[in-house]
This record gives C-alpha cells, sequence and structure tokens, in this order.
C-alpha cells in the first residue's frame, strides 16, 4: 500500500506492537552489519601474497649477466658473443685458450668441444686437429697445431653450429655444474656466479686450487645457508678462499675479477645479482644496466 508522505498509516500502531515484527527487524539488523564486516578479516584475505623467489643464474637474463661478467675478465669485453672466435696462448701453462669460456688444448675441454663438433659436423675444419689435441692434452705443448690451427679456429667460428657447440659444451662442463652445486648449497644469482667463475678458470679437477677444493676450504671455514649459516659470511669465506687459489698461478694472481667485482656486489648486498651492476676488472670499469 502506497501513502502519501503526511498521511497516517493506521496499522502503523499494531505493527510496532507486534513482536514477530520487533524480532525481524532485529534480525535484519544484525545481518546488515555482519555482511559489513569487510572480508579482509578473514585470515586468507588478510595474508599478504607470497613474494616471488628471485631469478636463479640460469634465467635467460640472469645468465646473459654472467656471460658478460666472465667476458669482462676472460676478454675486457661485454661482448660474450664476439668470443666464439678467440684464441691465443696466455702462457699460463695450458697451451691455447679459445672460445667463449676459454676451452684450453691443455686441459682436456678443448678436445672434447672438438669432438662433439666433429660428431655433428662430420669433415670440418678442425677435425683434422684431433690427433694433435688427443697428444697435447695435458700439456702446454702446440704440437700438431701450428701454425694454422688458430687460423682454422677462427673459420671454424663463423660456423653456427660451433658455436651451439661451444654454448652446449660450456653449459655440461661448467654453467649446469656450478648451478646446481650452488644451488644445492643454498646460494642465490651471485653466489651461483662466484661458483660459475670459479670453475671456469680453476676447472673441478683434484688439486688444491680447484673449484672443489676453493668450496671445502670456504665450508671449512662458514657454514653454507643450506647448512644453516648466513649466506653473505659464506659467500666471503668463498671468495677469500677463491683468491687463495688465484694468487697459486702467476697468470692468475691479479685478483680483480673477485675484488673489484664480485666483492663489490657482495658489499653492496645484492645477491640476487640485480642490475645496475657497476665493476672493475684489470682496472676497466663496466656497467651492466
Amino acid at each position: 500500500m502506497h501513502t502519501s508522505p503526511g498521511a497516517q498509516d493506521p496499522n502503523a500502531a499494531s505493527r510496532a506492537q507486534d513482536p514477530n515484527t520487533a524480532s525481524r527487524r532485529t534480525v535484519l539488523a544484525l545481518f546488515a552489519a555482519l555482511t559489513a564486516v569487510p572480508l579482509l578479516a578473514s585470515p586468507q584475505a588478510s595474508a599478504a601474497p607470497e613474494p616471488l623467489a628471485a631469478a636463479g643464474l640460469d634465467d635467460p637474463a640472469k645468465k646473459e649477466i654472467a656471460m658478460k661478467l666472465v667476458s669482462s675478465a676472460e676478454n675486457s669485453s661485454l661482448d660474450w658473443k664476439a668470443q666464439y672466435k678467440y684464441i691465443e696462448d696466455i702462457d699460463d701453462g695450458r697451451g691455447y685458450t679459445a672460445g667463449i669460456i676459454g676451452f684450453c688444448s691443455g686441459t682436456g675441454d678443448m678436445l672434447d668441444l672438438v669432438e662433439l663438433y666433429a660428431a655433428r659436423k662430420p669433415g670440418n675444419v678442425l677435425a683434422k686437429y684431433l690427433p694433435a689435441l688427443r697428444a697435447v692434452d695435458g700439456t702446454d705443448s702446440h704440437q700438431g697445431l701450428d701454425p694454422n690451427f688458430p687460423r682454422d679456429w677462427r673459420k671454424a667460428a663463423q660456423d653456427t653450429a660451433f658455436q651451439q657447440a661451444q654454448n652446449d659444451e660450456r653449459d655440461r662442463v661448467y654453467f649446469d655444474p656450478a648451478v646446481r652445486r650452488a644451488k644445492a648449497d643454498g646460494l642465490r644469482a651471485l653466489g651461483q656466479f662466484a661458483y660459475y667463475d670459479a670453475i671456469v678458470m680453476h676447472g673441478d679437477g683434484g688439486d688444491s686450487a680447484s673449484f672443489g677444493s676453493i668450496r671445502r676450504r670456504a665450508l671449512s671455514r662458514a657454514k653454507s645457508p643450506a647448512q644453516g649459516g648466513d649466506e653473505t659470511a659464506y659467500l666471503d669465506a668463498f671468495l677469500d678462499a677463491r683468491v687463495w687459489a688465484m694468487k697459486q698461478e702467476e697468470a692468475h694472481s691479479d685478483t680483480s675479477r673477485v675484488d673489484t667485482a664480485q666483492r663489490v656486489f657482495l658489499r653492496k648486498g645484492n645477491l640476487d645479482l640485480q642490475p645496475p651492476l657497476d665493476w672493475k676488472v684489470y682496472g676497466d670499469s663496466y656497467h651492466i644496466g
């Protein structure tokens, strides 16, 4: 029934005295109050979303950073893809050093690389050097490689199949094992890179300056995060052990790739290796924005 604004409702008084009407109003009022409570009061709604885990070194963008960092130390350039053709003897007792990661004729990894390339592309320009590479493995000799091996290496480096072989051997021998071990030790991207850079330079042999020995020395001085230790303290111990190992070889006695690069990131607390990054190697300055 519709009433005009000023009209009296003849049934208003009886409805006001009706207990059923009063209880209905009470229930409706309570219901309105309850539904007005913000949904955020529930535990599920009030819980803050879990932060996304920072990317590891195997994330493509972080891997690109890792390659640039290594190239700055190995080749004084951030253009790591220009290093497929790189080759020279740096007088470190390992024969020829070449390619994007410093494959060496005296340490077996160059032999493995050229064997992989030959398997994928028989008769390539480097295949004829396989007997010589097998013979000089473990030495710094160029026997059977000179005078044309450097020229032919640079020629092979124009072949995308050889470039891919370099990428794959880098990952199999160095990158993947380093990242896997670092993650097992509870390390984030910076620690993963510290492992990678160490295994690139020192290899994973059994001598006192190898990556495995560096890691064991660090673990004797600090617990890894996986053992409940502090990540920064452990990385400090690892970099100390790395510097010691570098100083055992004259060719690696310049420790700036640790002192003015990795240690800089660590001091800034940049454990996720997030750009922008600024560092120095051998006195040269580099930047990744």
